[in-house]
């Protein structure tokens, strides 16, 4: 596997690539769907916990992989982290064929803070994912209260060229309530963009995979487990989209 780091336009933003060998003994994987992860954290940071955990679960899957870390805190005011997904995503496509990836199955997936980047970019940017994965994510103008600097409200910005989406959450989150998920299914259903849904019970917010590896404490993973199957369902969601 090849794995580097470029430095984006934008002070301090970076794109790491992992980027699976090409072999005679698997030739239907010469190009490869890819995938954007976008982490979480409210805009202050880029969560660990939501970024190679994720692109693992990607790579093992087949797809190739990439982590955006974008800008924050101070240099976070929108559009600036826009700007840089959309150069992210423009150079994935740009690299496509030295990078051997399939231009037109290139997925983002975004995570609470993340997620609103990711929804920002699937409905405002200049260029688009071919889908967006969206995980607890913060959809609404009003959750400018949590984050570094004020977030226009994605709900408002879905149009006819909004990728389909694939949602997850849990009813639980007292970060990011699932109103978040539920308004921006609403607004796919009523431009008739394609979305498939899961609101889990119980889980915390930032439950990532759901397994014990992202976290710090045994109990933590047993109270999350349940969320765990999110993986699975979307990779048979993304697998259609991209059939």
């Amino acid at each position: 596997m090849k794995v580097f780091t470029l430095d984006l336009k934008n002070e301090g933003v970076t794109l790491t690539a992992y980027l699976p060998d090409l072999s005679k003994e698997m030739p239907n994987m010469d190009k490869r769907a890819a995938v954007l992860v976008i982490p979480g954290g409210g805009y202050h940071f880029c969560s660990d916990r939501e970024a190679e955990p994720i692109a693992f679960k990607f790579i093992g899957a087949g797809y190739s992989a990439f982590i955006l870390r974008y800008s924050l805190c101070e240099n976070a005011e929108f559009p600036r982290p826009l700007e840089d997904a959309e150069e992210a995503l423009s150079l994935i496509r740009e690299k496509a064929d030295e990078w051997n990836i399939d231009p037109d199955k290139v997925a983002a997936i975004g995570f609470s803070a993340g997620g609103h980047l990711t929804a920002a970019l699937s409905t405002m940017g200049r260029v688009r994912p071919n889908a967006q994965i969206l995980g607890y994510a913060c959809i609404l103008e009003k959750m400018s209260d949590i984050l570094a600097k004020p977030i226009p409200g994605v709900d408002k910005e879905v149009d006819g060229k909004t990728p389909p989406a694939f949602i997850f959450a849990s009813a639980e989150d007292n970060v990011v309530p699932i109103a978040n998920s539920l308004v921006y299914a609403q607004r796919l259903s009523e431009r008739g963009i394609p979305f498939e849904m899961h609101i889990f019970e119980k889980g915390y917010h930032g439950f990532s995979t759901g397994e014990k590896t992202v976290y710090a404490k045994p109990e933590d993973a047993a109270y999350n487990a349940d969320c765990a199957v999110w993986t699975d369902l979307c990779m048979r969601w993304l697998d259609r989209q991209f059939s």
